[in-house]
């Protein structure tokens, strides 16, 4: 996917990552490329993406470096891998039912 595939395909959508059928972690999109990242049993934490050649890469404010994902569509489904990590499987992406529950000591006013 291009950086324009991507930004269509995410804006204002949350999105599940599954790692050989098993759920990883979510990630909640913002129109203006501001992420909400959580993983399973972990806080919520803020990002944003940005293009990076075929890659889209990721920058939370707890977490040093970017994070470089190549993104693609087949027959319907979305898959993405992790740039420079040849070991770690592939993704599968999907469209969440219901927006990101960030429970916590950050909600509220």
């Amino acid at each position: 996917m291009t950086a324009e595939e991507f930004d269509a395909w995410s804006k204002d959508q949350t999105l599940d990552y599954w790692i050989e059928g098993e759920y990883w972690g979510s990630e909640m999109h913002f129109a203006d490329r501001r992420t909400l990242d959580a993983d399973p049993e972990g806080p919520c934490i803020e990002g944003r993406w940005y293009p990076a050649g075929d890659a889209i890469c990721f920058t939370y404010d707890q977490s040093p470096g970017p994070h470089c994902w190549r993104f693609w569509r087949r027959d319907g489904t979305v898959f993405a891998e992790l740039v420079g990590a040849p070991d770690q499987p592939m993704s599968t992406v999907t469209l969440a039912d219901e927006p990101l529950a960030c429970p916590g000591p950050d909600v509220g006013v």
